[in-house]
């Protein structure tokens, strides 16, 4: 009985480590992600929308800052490249035209957010 009580003893201490370990995380990823604000919502749901984040659009599209000609070009490219009548891949024609589409998601989400800062600017 002794050494039950001690089983179920350091049983309780480990859940009990874990579940504060689990709480101190959940409260860091809330204070992060109020920090990012709105704009972190708005890039999760279009993720999610698209079925893509955002850093792989950038990686299928080779893109490392966001701007809209170098996207396009991009884009032109792989799209051309991957066509099925000159032996290319429709998976991964369908997965450039995705990476786009999530990536010019994402320039709408910070012209806006632009559009946002000017307007509060102004009014201050």
């Amino acid at each position: 009985a002794k050494y039950l009580a001690q089983i179920v003893v350091m049983g309780v201490q480990v859940v009990g480590r874990a579940f504060a370990r689990a709480l101190r995380q959940e409260y860091a990823s809330q204070a992060a992600a109020q920090a990012r604000g709105r704009s972190g919502q708005e890039s999760a749901a279009a993720s999610s929308i698209t079925g893509i984040s955002l850093q792989e659009a950038q990686q299928i599209l080779n893109i490392s800052k966001l701007s809209p000609e170098e996207i396009q070009k991009n884009y032109e490219h792989l799209f051309k490249v991957n066509d099925k009548s000159v032996g290319g891949s429709f998976y991964l024609q369908s997965k450039v035209v995705r990476a786009k589409e999530r990536l010019d998601e994402e320039l709408s989400i910070q012209k806006k957010e632009e559009k946002q800062q000017s307007q509060q600017n102004t009014e201050t």
